[in-house]
């Protein structure tokens, strides 16, 4: 992704939204580092994006899902870059060992996919 850390975060917000998915919730590792430990780290948030339908897919599955979700997305700042990463959703399927995840995962995947892509081609 590109330099500027705000802007990216502001970005990442736009991105899965235009999916379906909202910001559930968010850490900033950098201020709890700093204010828990007194410890300086660079950049570095945690979003929990959830796309209210697939996780209500997900749950009726398996109520247990709810360990892995939201999906997290990181941004956080590697040098001079700001990296984003999303945890992949087949996880879900992984772990849990259930084909009825498998549709859930794959659109998840693939509305992930499309706002990573998103935010690539804004750079």
């Amino acid at each position: 992704m590109g330099t500027d850390f705000g802007t990216t975060v502001t970005a990442v917000r736009d991105a899965p939204a235009e999916q379906g998915f909202g910001v559930l919730t968010e850490t900033d590792v950098t201020a709890t580092l700093k204010e828990k430990l007194d410890q300086d780290v660079e950049d570095h948030l945690i979003l929990g994006a959830c796309n209210p339908r697939l996780a209500h897919r997900a749950l009726e599955n398996d109520r247990g899902i709810g360990l892995l979700l939201p999906c997290n997305v990181v941004v956080r700042r590697d040098g001079d870059q700001t990296v984003v990463q999303a945890l992949d959703p087949s996880t879900m399927v992984t772990l849990t060992g259930l084909p009825a995840m498998e549709p859930v995962a794959s659109e998840a995947t693939r509305r992930l996919d499309a706002a990573l892509t998103a935010l690539a081609s804004r750079d």
